[in-house]
């Protein structure tokens, strides 16, 4: 928790500055629409043995502040020993991110912003223990429908490559997971989130996107 505090009153700082600074007449009205996916997903799903997924992001600007909304499919297929482990999901996240670039007239973007983020999935858990008197046995395990919940702080970057072309990145402090298993099985891997053993977690994810214009820019 020290981290995090530490996280949101930079965040803040920087606000306050941003807003302190700014003197350009302010105008809410919609510029653009973006729409982009994933390329980490793309690439892993096809070299992966464990991993199958796809994310797709779509944001609009309102003056420096981005809505945004991320939606995507997971699945894993973890094999050990004695256990195989296998989950499938979808998830989404909705938020808002702060352009500190909101000058430049490209209108590249350095952003912070947070994500609210949800994530419905189906899991699996088969034990083949080995017991030296009764031999090798097996116990099956499932939880259906499973929800769960939690918090991204993001930043990252938007760059204009050609005309309607972008690419950037954001990075994801994961934080504040909750579920609601109700079979026994506590879950391993949440679709979005990744693995449960840690209280929190990092992510990242590289979009190529296309922004289609809503009015002319001067």
């Amino acid at each position: 928790m020290r981290y995090l505090s530490s996280i949101l009153l930079f965040c803040i700082s920087l606000t306050l500055s941003a807003q302190k600074a700014d003197t350009v007449k302010k105008n809410y009205r919609p510029t653009g629409v973006r729409a982009g996916i994933d390329l980490v997903s793309l690439i892993l799903s096809p070299v992966s043995d464990e991993f199958q997924g796809w994310e797709g992001s779509v944001d609009i600007d309102f003056y420096r502040y981005f809505l945004v909304l991320e939606a995507g499919s997971w699945s894993r297929d973890i094999l050990t020993e004695m256990d195989v482990y296998s989950n499938r999901g979808n998830y989404w996240r909705a938020g808002v991110d702060m352009n500190f670039l909101n000058k430049d007239p490209e209108k590249n973007m350095f952003f912070l912003g947070f994500r609210y983020a949800n994530s419905t999935f189906d899991e699996q858990l088969t034990n083949t223990p080995t017991d030296p008197v009764f031999g090798v046995g097996t116990n099956t395990f499932t939880s259906s429908g499973v929800h769960a919940s939690w918090g991204e702080l993001t930043t990252g970057l938007r760059v204009k490559m050609w005309k309607f072309f972008w690419m950037g990145y954001t990075i994801r402090y994961k934080f504040g997971l909750n579920t609601n298993e109700t079979s026994g099985l506590t879950p391993y891997d949440v679709p979005g989130y990744g693995r449960t053993d840690k209280n929190t977690t990092w992510g990242f994810s590289y979009y190529m996107m296309f922004r289609i214009p809503l009015k002319k820019e001067f």
